[in-house]
């Protein structure tokens, strides 16, 4: 063995001794095994090296990771995980019929056995994206973690400790970071461009059609272990026919569209404020309006974030801008995206990569424009073992990730009100009053009367922002965490 590759292989055996032990039950004996095998391959990539990937959760936006991990000279995908038999079978299958042959695991704590991974990429539902990423730094990987990045804010910030404990590379899926032309954007913008920053609204315009009424619980597809499916949340039969994507709309294992579409725009809006810490103020309303399905999370919601400087106003609607149609309505040119009002004008970010500048006069005065590969970012990232060198390194996706849940939280505290009670609640703020009644408006083109259906106004919620706990009210600071199921538990000490 030469010099250097002795060095090599003395350094990794070192820092996968330093993992030994971290997970849980199975897991951790699956990394013990690992970590006692002689042919051990360093987690310090030289720039020459293949990084060598496996994609947890295929199906949906893990298609996406697969297609884009394939795409980066220097990557090579190794392995896929899925709790679906049938979906695992047929994405190996896939690569296969192109040539590239892949090991396949079920179970994510096996995949993370293999000494032959250096990063995981996770697209798995919302309520494993923590524990998964996790598991994945204290076995030695590298991590690329889709949005949100936890299902509740304590494993979140979980998440994050274990990134700097196990100074492992953790990269957010809000992929709007890398792309040039938002960066410049926000960036002139933060220069004073338009001068002060008056709001920023993110914008979740985005048509969800009704889940429907089940008889009782659903049965759970046979190639889906559903023991590793659920992970973290309580054992409990499916509500909803559509096993592989309407977990979305349930508390248990979703976040709504504040948490599934609209956490890139929040963290646009976030990022646009220049803000680095949670707000500590926040309270939201809105309901499940237009129709009486299974689902538990709102499809019509506002959400309104107090900083100190400038608030953070965020609005879903998930019916059309009229009834039997699926053409949404638009707040300044645009559905899902972002508007940023200034002292001389505003900006309205349309897309995840572009942006344009009106002045006062509703003149057109400046456009940004361009795209990058977020998934390249991460591997620079990975090769250099910086993660300043990352674009949305994991605390900027939890600070973002936690809006959602804190928003969520107020609304699952609040209480049905009529109209009249709910402009009484926000007569002191102009900016929360345009909000409902322009939601009023729409819910009233969609033949929804809150008079008689009524919406759920949130709780008024104060927090620190160092400490990440509400500071007037306990059953918040209790939905903060979960109780988590044995044994995919988010461990206190990490």
């Amino acid at each position: 063995m030469s010099n250097i590759n002795r060095r090599r292989f003395l350094k990794a055996s070192l820092l996968t001794a330093g993992s030994v032990g971290l997970l849980p039950g199975a897991a951790g004996l699956l990394v013990q095994k690992a970590a006692a095998q002689n042919n051990i391959h360093s987690q310090i990539l030289g720039a020459n090296d293949d990084i060598r990937v496996a994609v947890v959760g295929i199906n949906g936006r893990g298609a996406d990771h697969i297609k884009s991990w394939n795409s980066i000279k220097g990557v090579r995908l190794v392995a896929l995980c899925d709790v679906d038999s049938a979906v695992l079978q047929k994405g190996i299958k896939q690569l296969k019929d192109n040539n590239q042959d892949v090991a396949g695991y079920q179970d994510i704590r096996q995949l993370l056995e293999n000494k032959d991974i250096d990063a995981i990429s996770i697209a798995t539902p919302n309520h494993w994206h923590s524990l998964a990423a996790i598991w994945g730094v204290q076995a030695g990987k590298d991590v690329y973690v889709e949005k949100p990045v936890s299902h509740n804010l304590w494993e979140g910030r979980q998440l994050v400790n274990a990134a700097r404990k196990h100074k492992r590379i953790v990269q957010a899926g809000t992929q709007s970071r890398s792309n040039p032309g938002m960066r410049q954007a926000i960036a002139w913008l933060q220069d004073g461009g338009l001068g002060r920053i008056i709001r920023a609204r993110g914008l979740c315009y985005k048509r969800r059609k009704s889940i429907g009424k089940t008889s009782g619980p659903q049965p759970v597809p046979e190639s889906v272990n559903y023991d590793l499916w659920l992970g973290p949340a309580p054992m409990e039969q499916p509500r909803r026919e559509r096993f592989h994507y309407d977990w979305h709309w349930f508390w248990q294992t979703g976040n709504g569209d504040v948490g599934n579409q609209g956490i890139h725009q929040m963290d646009i809006a976030r990022w646009a404020l220049g803000e680095t810490e949670l707000s500590p103020r926040v309270f939201s309303f809105g309901g499940r309006l237009g129709y009486d399905d299974d689902g538990t999370t709102p499809n019509t919601q506002i959400v309104y974030h107090d900083y100190k400087k400038a608030p953070l106003i965020f609005e879903v609607r998930g019916l059309p801008a009229k009834p039997d149609a699926d053409t949404m309505d638009s707040y300044r040119g645009a559905s899902i995206g972002v508007v940023v009002d200034c002292e001389y004008g505003y900006m309205v970010l349309p897309n995840y990569s572009e942006a344009t500048v009106y002045d006062s006069r509703d003149r057109k005065v400046r456009e940004f424009k361009g795209e990058a590969s977020h998934f390249e970012n991460f591997i620079q990232a990975v090769r250099s073992r910086k993660s300043e060198d990352l674009n949305a390194d994991i605390l900027e996706g939890h600070l973002s990730s936690a809006l959602v849940h804190t928003a969520n939280i107020s609304y699952r505290l609040g209480k049905q009100e009529s109209p009249a009670q709910m402009h009484e609640e926000i007569k002191g703020n102009p900016a929360a009053l345009e909000c409902l009644t322009r939601m009023q408006e729409h819910l009233s083109a969609n033949n929804v009367a809150l008079a008689k259906s009524p919406a759920t106004f949130g709780a008024f919620l104060k927090f620190n922002p160092k400490t990440e706990r509400f500071t007037n009210n306990k059953k918040a600071n209790e939905l903060l965490t979960r109780e988590y199921r044995e044994p995919f538990v988010v461990q206190e000490k990490i």
